[in-house]
């Protein structure tokens, strides 16, 4: 299944690409993962002025007045860069928390036992009292944990926020793969050329584009169980993409140069938000049983 993006939906795509593409590139990425976690106060500000915090708000409160697939939009170009901060937790706050919408103010929230970005947010949703700080897989994303902390039933926007990054990741991945496969020769011929880089390259592509067709047609919808349904295949398809490149990259996948496994280390961090992968099972597995009975 293939959608047909509106032209102002292509236009507020590729703005977001273009700013991303000026505030943070590919140095930019490297810096911040090669230094301690910090967020750019900067650029929070310029995603405020151009309206990803307020882009649901109504314009009658002050924001963009746009729906879900285009906040799909935005976040999955987000994931493509991997972009640090608390930005699902800022955008559900925007309207909310005074400085959220604007950019002003950067809101983390406590998500089950975990609280991404807790030293660098001015607020924090939820009850943090005695977070501590944990080793996170991303080096771009600092966790605090929850003593105590109790998964509270997710957001369903939320979780379709954070399958349009792992999105993202997915189709990012699968250029990097492409690219280094035409590129890079092993005797004398480009290492695409070979069956089973080939079949690994193709994987990653039905699984994109399997899970696109799955996040869009939930932004339509916003129905919790196409959510839940979206939320899985995009995981599967960042993961296991991010975990493919990485084959196909070797070991120049792993070095402080490739930004692969940051892409790998991000979507598994991703995978736990939101509800985890477990609860968008349990709320698919519901459906389908009383679907059946």
């Amino acid at each position: 299944m293939r959608f047909r993006l509106t032209e102002d939906q292509r236009a507020l795509r590729d703005a977001m690409r273009q700013l991303l593409a000026r505030h943070f590139d590919g140095e930019a990425l490297r810096a911040a993962a090669e230094g301690p976690a910090r967020l750019d106060r900067g650029l929070w500000r310029a995603l405020g002025d151009a309206g990803f915090f307020a882009l649901r708000l109504p314009q009658a409160e002050g924001g963009v007045g746009l729906g879900l697939p285009e906040a799909v939009l935005v976040f999955e170009e987000a994931g493509r860069v991997l972009l640090p901060g608390p930005l699902a937790a800022t955008h559900l706050a925007a309207g909310v928390v005074p400085g959220a919408a604007t950019g002003e103010t950067v809101v983390a929230a406590v998500d089950g036992g975990l609280v991404e970005w807790p030293a660098q947010a001015d607020v924090v949703r939820g009850d943090a009292a005695g977070a501590v700080p944990v080793r996170s897989l991303d080096p771009l994303t600092p966790l605090h944990r929850v003593p105590g902390g109790t998964a509270a039933d997710p957001d369903p926007v939320a979780v379709l926020l954070t399958a349009a990054e792992q999105l993202g990741t997915a189709g990012r991945v699968g250029e990097l793969a492409v690219q280094h496969a035409r590129a890079r020769e092993q005797f004398g011929r480009p290492v695409g050329s070979f069956q089973a880089v080939a079949h690994l390259c193709a994987g990653m592509l039905v699984r994109s584009r399997t899970a696109r067709a799955a996040v869009y047609a939930a932004a339509v919808t916003a129905d919790p169980v196409d959510i839940a349904a979206a939320r899985l295949l995009a995981d599967e398809a960042a993961v296991r993409g991010a975990r493919d490149c990485l084959q196909v990259h070797g070991g120049m996948g792993f070095t402080w140069e490739s930004e692969v496994h940051l892409h790998l280390k991000r979507a598994w961090v991703r995978t736990q938000r939101a509800g985890g992968v477990t609860e968008s099972e349990e709320i698919l597995a519901a459906a389908l049983a009383a679907g059946a009975a």
